[in-house]
């Protein structure tokens, strides 16, 4: 089963990782807009975000899912790097959710956060991710 396991995991990985990537991006642009003197631009930004993110969800479920079922597979749970990665999943887990309260604070209209804010936001899963390939591949301890 483990490398069902490794496969479906990449696979929602990857996929989870898009829309990681893309939904503070998205943010970024809609935090340059003015919902008054841009109502189109704004309703077109929501619905793209909403869409994103009730597609990534599962996706993150997925990922989160197979990526426990590993180390049960492999008996892998007294290993240090699959703590340290499986600490990677939630906290990017914790992101996926306050992603859900950024959003919802824009379709409020109470977003309070500059573009430049979400620039740097969107780089906290880029260095979740490189934590836990370390992890994966170099297996330091």
């Amino acid at each position: 089963m483990y490398l069902w396991f490794k496969f479906l995991h990449v696979f929602f990985v990857i996929s989870w990782f898009a829309g990681l990537f893309y939904l503070p991006r998205i943010y970024v642009n809609w935090a340059q807009v003015d919902a008054a003197a841009q109502p189109e631009e704004y309703a077109r930004l929501e619905g793209m975000a909403l869409r994103l993110y009730r597609f990534m969800t599962p996706l993150g479920i997925g990922a989160l899912a197979f990526g426990l079922a590993i180390p049960f597979a492999t008996g892998w749970w007294n290993m240090g790097w699959v703590h340290v990665k499986t600490l990677c999943g939630v906290v990017l887990a914790v992101y996926h959710l306050y992603c859900r309260v950024l959003l919802t604070a824009f379709v409020e209209r109470r977003n309070v956060r500059s573009h430049k804010w979400y620039r740097v936001f969107n780089e906290i899963p880029v260095l979740l991710m490189i934590a836990a390939l370390v992890m994966v591949v170099f297996k330091p301890f």
